[in-house]
């Protein structure tokens, strides 16, 4: 696999399809929603019930917090390009 992603990382993901998720591909926008499938080949995740989502932190509250949500329903996030990944609760 040229791609640096390691195997255990796609069981990671497999086990938690169905669970809501938080994609973050940079320090201000992401994606979230269920993941419904991983792909190894391209690496990535299909999202269901997706939102574009807007992410804001400040110097009192660093942790980036949700500020605006956009409906996208279904798409594909390439694991390439992603920082982190959230389970829900």
């Amino acid at each position: 696999m040229s791609t640096g992603i390691t195997p255990s990382l796609f069981h990671i993901l497999e086990s938690k399809i169905g669970k809501r998720v938080l994609v973050v591909l940079d320090r201000s926008f992401g994606f979230e929603g269920i993941i419904a499938t991983v792909s190894q080949d391209p690496p990535g995740i299909w999202l269901s019930d997706a939102e574009a989502v807007t992410l804001r932190s400040t110097l009192g509250n660093p942790l980036p917090q949700v500020t605006n949500r956009q409906d996208k329903s279904e798409l594909f996030i390439n694991l390439s390009h992603v920082l982190r990944v959230e389970v829900l609760h």
